[in-house]
């Protein structure tokens, strides 16, 4: 971006936005978080930049458990509960799972995975959630994409950015058929004892939060990608 098209999206002159890259003028509290804000930069750096330009960070990270955020856990509970018996997970900007509904703790526990563990350590090991996914290769490639876009919105993370590698290491020369003709949606087809269950997702995040821990929380929810996986939801998770 610009200094131009940066002042013009921040409300401020090109000129001013000039003597701060240079040092030949002070950023104001306000206007750190202003242009923070019009970069869409992450909270937990936004405190580095406040402390940079001499001013104490604003934003907190508080636990989940905290009483202030109990309607937000709440929230998020009644979210992933209403989504049975389709699979919902709350996890942190490192990919720890937060929550799990029913449907996704059957399914996950099956493999050894439990709230407080991390998604991208196991998906990073050669275990029992690779042999499950039975387009390995289709599914890494694609999260080691989602990684990258995360790390970067982050300015880059040292655990995700490590992640990205083991991934990629685990990928080795085996990649992602193309596809003559790009799906709909990529789906992540699992083995659950004699049933094949695909799946696509959407991903949620808290809107409105100034919290840094909360900002970064996602709520992944998954859908079946065809009838037979409809049909063994609602048949064992019902």
């Amino acid at each position: 971006m610009s200094q131009l098209e940066l002042g013009m999206t921040a409300n401020v002159s090109a000129r001013h936005i000039s003597f701060l890259e240079t040092g030949r003028a002070k950023p104001s509290q306000p206007m750190v978080l202003q242009l923070s804000e019009t970069l869409t930069i992450p909270r937990g750096v936004r405190n580095r930049l406040l402390q940079a330009a001499g001013f104490s960070g604003v934003y907190e990270t508080r636990d989940l458990n905290d009483q202030e955020l109990e309607y937000v856990k709440a929230a998020m509970d009644w979210t992933l509960e209403r989504h049975d018996p389709f699979p919902g997970i709350a996890f942190d900007r490192h990919w720890h799972i937060l929550r799990m509904n029913a449907c996704a703790s059957g399914l996950l526990g099956a493999l050894g995975i439990a709230e407080g563990d991390s998604l991208l350590e196991t998906f990073a090991n050669d275990g029992p959630i690779r042999d499950a996914i039975a387009n390995w290769p289709e599914v890494a490639s694609h999260m080691i994409a989602r990684l990258r876009t995360e790390s970067t919105h982050l300015g880059g993370d040292p655990v995700l950015d490590a992640g990205i590698a083991r991934l990629l290491a685990a990928l080795g020369t085996e990649r992602a058929e193309h596809y003559s003709e790009m799906p709909a949606v990529i789906t992540a087809d699992y083995r659950s004892g004699e049933m094949m269950l695909s799946f696509f997702s959407t991903i949620s995040q808290f809107g409105s939060t100034e919290d840094i821990a909360l900002a970064d929380v996602k709520i992944e929810l998954m859908f079946p990608a065809n009838a037979q996986t409809r049909d063994a939801l609602f048949t064992h998770f019902t």
